[in-house]
This record gives structure tokens, sequence and C-alpha cells, in this order.
């Protein structure tokens, strides 16, 4: 069986900017490709939509990213398993060994989407690190200067 895999806003950014690293995700990962999709959580849909408005993306740029990029994968609403994760992991994030991490609320939602899915969360950031592995099954596609 393939494995399955939640996608973090950032990898949606790379795919949604359509450049070398883009490909070089989707590639790596087999990502929009036939077979299994790659899921994302619905909070991802606000967080990269808000940011094409921010940045001026233009209807153009917009509906290649829905068209493209968001109705190619299967989004994960709020649901009570979502919602229990979250719970669980804001309690790990806010008891961790080490000290207390701070994380950004959607982040959140990101990792109890996967946490929920039995995925693995496919990143460029390392705000997901303190849950790795104990929590959330994680890889990290390093940043570029892009």
């Amino acid at each position: 069986m393939a494995e399955s895999y939640v996608l973090d806003t950032s990898i949606l950014l790379l795919l949604a900017r359509g450049k070398e690293r883009g490909q070089e995700v989707a590639t790596r990962y087999g990502l929009l490709t036939a077979g299994v999709r790659p899921l994302v959580s619905v909070v991802s849909h606000g967080e990269l939509l808000a940011l094409g408005r921010r940045n001026n993306w233009g209807d153009k740029k917009v509906a290649f990213v829905r068209r493209s990029i968001l109705e190619n994968v299967v989004t994960i609403e709020l649901s009570q398993p979502v919602i229990d994760a979250y719970v669980e992991l804001d309690y790990a994030s806010a008891t961790h060994p080490d000290g207390a991490r701070n994380m950004g609320k959607n982040d959140l939602w990101i990792a109890a989407t996967a946490r929920a899915a039995g995925a693995t969360l496919i990143t460029t950031d390392r705000d997901f690190d303190h849950l790795h592995p104990s929590f959330v099954k994680r890889e990290l596609f390093a940043q570029s200067t892009e």
C-alpha cells in the first residue's frame, strides 16, 4: 500500500509557484499524479488563498491554484478525529519535556490532520520537529532560496 501524505501549506506554495522546487517535491513524493492523491487540511486552503490575496496573485493565478492543485488533493475537514488529535498535540506541545513549544494554530490543525489520518506530513519548515516521530511522522523537504 502506498504511503499517504498530508501536505503542509509550505509545500502547496511550492506547487503553486510552478517552479523547479515545486516540480522536485511533486516528483519525489509522486504528488498530483495518478494513484493516491495527497491529503490537505482545509486550513491549508485558507492559508494558501489568503497568501495569494496578500501577494496580489490575481484571478488567473488563483484559478490555476484552485484547478491544478486544490482540486487534485483530498481535503480533510475539521472532523471529530482531527479535533481530538488537535487537543492531544496542543497538550503535547505545551508539556514537552524540553519546555513548552508554541505552535501556530494553523500548524497545529495541519499536524492534527496528519495525526488523525495516520499520514506523513511533508513540510519545508521545522515547526513540527518536536512532534516527530512520537506524534506525527514528518518529512522535511529542504528549503531553497526560490
